[in-house]
């Protein structure tokens, strides 16, 4: 086992109810006023007010507009009304792209440059605001990780900050707080959810400690995705969602993900496509081509998730672990293809130079691609 790096929140607070530790832990970081970053979904849900009856006083600033798939720009106007404000903490309510947004706006509040300055490894150095995440959906893991990702609308391009100053010092995971998320958001940061530990799981990058979280996150999400999608009030299965989303999120917060997330940022960088559903659509392709570089860990991964028999070879049943995951998605009536969105089959050589340059994220997959290869995923995705 080599030498690694654990990181995570400073404390989770995890399970049914865990929504009350809400007042204690702002008092425990002297948080008197707050600004509360949220999105319009969230706000109109009811949630943002089931968390205000929970404050010691009024937020001294919400801001409840946090697009998806947030630009760089719009997260600079946000950062100079929260300065005006001079606020002593922040508290992220939402999916990925609320709790990302917090994240910055927390870490770079005493960064005087433009933001696009920090994208990339170890820009930021310290972070005053202490900063609290409440994720409402089961997905992204963003609430345990050091990584936030905005979209930069010049390069047409999704892109990350990674920082330590990126943690939170709270994330409280409670279940009850994703029944009131949308079918299509359930799906898509379902599978979201499911790559990443899946990803961490074959990562170069990966131990001892990242596989025992990836295992459990897989069967988790494998087995409850559907049940949550159908019905939403099944608390059963929002919690083992929330668990494994949370488990995945300290998966591959420390071992990484690889060629899905990185064919997946210029999708949304230049298309738009979420997140989830861009990961989503990827998947099966990507791991056709990474199968025999990692077929101890897939062929693992299919006898977990129970998808093939004794008697099958490696290579029958990673073959069922593909159809199992495809059937997962088409169940949850995620599109197969990425002419479902209108993307033209035109655009892959500039998808695949996009995708090329995501070294941060291509050095942990298992096979190391060529821009080649990475053309020939695309077009399979057609």
């Amino acid at each position: 086992m080599k030498v690694s790096e654990f990181k995570t929140a400073g404390k989770l607070v995890t399970g049914l109810g865990a929504i009350k530790a809400l007042p204690d832990e702002m008092s425990r970081l002297s948080i008197k006023e707050c600004a509360i970053v949220t999105d319009k979904g969230v706000s109109s849900s009811g949630l943002l007010d089931q968390l205000l009856t929970l404050l010691p006083s009024s937020p001294l600033l919400i801001i409840d507009d946090i697009p998806p798939e947030p630009e760089v720009n719009i997260i600079e106007d946000k950062l100079a009304i929260l300065r005006e404000k001079q606020v002593d903490g922040i508290i992220a309510l939402g999916g990925g792209s609320a709790i990302d947004s917090a994240k910055v706006l927390a870490a770079a509040y005493d960064h005087t440059g433009p933001l696009s300055e920090l994208f990339g490894e170890n820009t930021l150095s310290k972070r005053r605001l202490p900063l609290i995440v409440i994720p409402t959906t089961a997905g992204t893991g963003s609430e345990v990780t050091n990584i936030a990702i905005l979209s930069d609308p010049i390069a047409q391009m999704k892109k990350g900050i990674v920082s330590h100053c990126l943690l939170p010092d709270v994330a409280i995971v409670a279940p009850e707080m994703t029944k009131t998320c949308p079918q299509s958001i359930t799906a898509a940061s379902g599978i979201d959810a499911f790559v990443h530990a899946l990803e961490a799981y074959i990562s170069v990058n990966a131990s001892p400690i990242t596989d025992a979280l990836a295992e459990n996150a897989l069967k988790l999400i494998f087995n409850s995705l559907l049940h949550a999608y159908n019905n939403g009030e099944n608390l059963s299965a929002r919690e083992d969602m929330a668990t494994g989303s949370l488990m995945a999120g300290l998966a591959f917060g420390n071992a990484g993900v690889g060629a899905v997330h990185a064919l997946a940022y210029p999708l949304g960088g230049r298309f738009h496509l979420s997140h989830g559903m861009s990961n989503a659509v990827m998947l099966p392709h990507v791991l056709k081509v990474n199968a025999p570089f990692c077929q101890d860990k897939l062929y693992c991964v299919a006898k977990l998730l129970k998808v093939c028999e004794r008697h099958h070879s490696k290579e029958e049943a990673i073959k069922l672990l593909l159809v199992a995951i495809e059937k997962l998605c088409r169940d949850v009536d995620i599109p197969a293809s990425l002419t479902h969105f209108n993307i033209p089959p035109s655009c892959v050589g500039e998808l695949a130079e996009e995708a090329s340059k995501v070294t941060r994220l291509l050095r942990n997959n298992p096979k190391q691609l060529s821009i080649e290869e990475i053309e020939d995923i695309y077009r399979l995705a057609f």
